[in-house]
């Protein structure tokens, strides 16, 4: 058996090099950190052959002096940590003081920089021997590395194409940009400009990097709680995709894949998106450094919180409340300021007046016991007033900005789903009585189901007694439900209660069953409305919550400008 001994110091660099440098975009990782932590307001990256032949970044920060220059490609040498309570505190982006030596070892790399108070600037190569020797530069330091993995070529063969590994830069390259909106970065690629972005908003660098149209469907975030604060930008429904390839989740600055983070982000959403589609976002968590530990992976990716379950519930909800405007909130856009997230503005501006149908209106026969009359108002609501109905699934209404289109059904689930679970929060669910007991016959299984589980039925409001052996008799019904299909209604709930169990309905999967529930209390297609029952629907989405989608994550309202119409119609050309 082969004796042991000490591995080279090479050798031991380039086991180190395996941990962190993956590919091109793990060396411009490292880089594009440590221009941020020398305090850089302006980063420049070049690439040529997708980071595969080089890598340079040159930024205006700090600088480091003559007599450091050679201690920076030396393994774990750092100016970022001292102790084991600066590593526990960490709030640099780099801090092993590993990346450079680990690069060296797998690449050509040199540095030229230069402080504030040096007459001239210092280069050197990561070369064994060599000092540092004068060299003409600006405050700041460039890093240049090239032909990456030319001394190990078995870990070459493992590299993908040009293209595929650019695109892997540039993912890295749009993270850092948008994690620091206040700092101007541009990126080069085989000598044409990819990106360039100026100090900006939030917004503004949103926008730039991810597209107006993902910030124009999006919602402000910023909610804080003792040391935990939560801000940036959350896609609404409309913004939704079908892969998860616009997620940028930031703790204390750093982009990070977080599966505890991810499932309270994903759980934000679940009420709102239909099928396998996937949330859009871009956020920031920012705590305490001591309640975070980000020295758990060798790419610091990955973190772990110490108070997990506080952090979870912290993002759940605050993105959460986020996402539940009604839809009298749901029309802004993003104002263009900075720092940070911008505050809210209406994404219109009045063009001409818009005049109330009819004087008053009733509430919404469906969801309500008794007719009310509500006032008349000077000014227009954010859906406006109903013009007509369309084929019997759509209402058609006028506001300010243009023409509002709706889907009744749709909008009346999430309405009546959202008051049923306010009133079964509450512990107080309204019961009618029904004139008539709706009888229906069903199997045995179904029978036993509702006896068993009796305590569950009336905390939804429903009093199910056995009529016979294959008989089920429902007595009440909540109010919101009792016009609808009261048997398909209980028959669905007892579907759940069978499968799932009365604790597991009643908990995790309360807000399906809820949406079951509603969809068959809401307005079915070809229900011909009155000007007052469509005017009272809108009026009650403008004051319900996530009012903007269905209980299945589809929208339930439309603006069209006159800007949109005028384009359908040629205006103006």
């Amino acid at each position: 058996m082969p004796s042991i001994r000490l591995l080279p110091d090479l050798l031991v660099s380039q086991i180190a090099a395996g941990e962190v440098v993956e590919r091109p975009a793990s060396v411009l990782k490292e880089l594009l950190e440590n221009s941020f932590d020398a305090g850089a307001s302006s980063i420049a990256v070049t690439l040529e052959e997708g980071g595969i032949r080089r890598i340079q970044v040159e930024d205006d920060g700090a600088g480091i002096a003559r007599e450091d220059l050679p201690l920076a490609l030396a393994s774990h040498a750092t100016s970022k940590i001292g102790t084991l309570d600066d590593l526990e505190a960490v709030a640099t982006m780099g801090f092993r003081g590993e990346a450079l030596a680990s690069i060296a070892a797998v690449a050509r790399l040199s540095i030229v920089s230069r402080t504030a108070d040096a007459a001239h600037g210092y280069a050197i190569r990561a070369e064994a021997g060599e000092e540092p020797e004068p060299a003409a530069r600006a405050q700041g330091t460039t890093v240049s590395v090239s032909d990456l993995y030319f001394n190990t070529p078995a870990r070459k063969k493992f590299l993908r194409t040009e293209a595929t590994e650019f695109g892997h830069c540039d993912e890295v390259f749009r993270r850092v940009a948008l994690a620091h909106p206040a700092l101007e970065f541009s990126l080069r690629h085989n000598g044409r400009v990819s990106s360039h972005v100026r100090k900006q908003s939030l917004a503004e660098r949103a926008a730039a990097l991810l597209g107006r149209e993902f910030v124009d469907s999006s919602v402000a975030v910023d909610v804080q709680s003792g040391p935990l604060r939560l801000q940036g930008l959350a896609g609404s429904p409309q913004a939704a995709r079908n892969r998860a390839d616009m997620q940028y989740f930031f703790v204390n600055g750093r982009f990070v894949r977080d599966r505890l983070l991810a499932h309270a982000a994903r759980e934000a959403w679940r009420e709102l998106l239909h099928g396998e589609r996937q949330p859009a976002y871009v956020l920031f968590l920012e705590l305490d450094p001591r309640g975070v530990d980000v020295n758990v992976h060798p790419a610091k990716t990955e973190v772990r919180f110490r108070e997990a379950r506080a952090v979870h519930q912290f993002v759940l909800h605050a993105v959460g409340r986020a996402l539940a405007p009604s839809a009298a909130q749901a029309p802004v856009a993003y104002a263009e300021v900075a720092p940070g997230p911008a505050p809210l503005r209406p994404a219109f501006q009045p063009r001409f007046a818009v005049e109330q149908p009819v004087a008053a209106y009733q509430s919404f026969v469906s969801a309500a016991t008794q007719a009310a009359q509500l006032p008349a108002s000077d000014t227009v609501p954010p859906l406006g007033y109903a013009l007509a109905q369309l084929h019997g699934v759509y209402i058609l209404a006028q506001n300010e900005a243009g023409l509002v289109l709706v889907d009744m059904h749709a909008a009346h689930e999430r309405i009546v789903m959202e008051q049923l679970r306010q009133s079964i929060d509450a512990g107080a669910v309204q019961r009618q009585q029904l004139l008539v007991p709706v009888v229906f016959r069903t199997e045995a299984l179904e029978v036993a189901t509702a006896e068993e589980n009796a305590g569950a039925l009336e905390s939804l409001g429903l009093e199910v007694s056995v009529a016979g052996p294959n008989e089920l008799s429902v007595r009440a019904a909540p109010v919101l439900l009792a016009n609808g299909d009261v048997a398909s209604l209980v028959r669905g709930v007892l579907a759940e209660l069978r499968e799932f169990g009365a604790a597991q309905v009643l908990a995790a999967r309360r807000d399906e069953l809820l949406a079951g529930m509603a969809c068959h209390a809401a307005v079915r297609a070809n229900r011909v409305l009155s000007v007052a029952e469509m005017n009272a629907l809108l009026r009650e989405m403008e004051t319900t919550e996530r009012s903007g989608s269905c209980n299945h994550g589809r929208p339930t309202w439309y603006q069209l400008t006159l800007g949109d119409l005028d384009k359908l119609f040629l205006r103006g050309r």
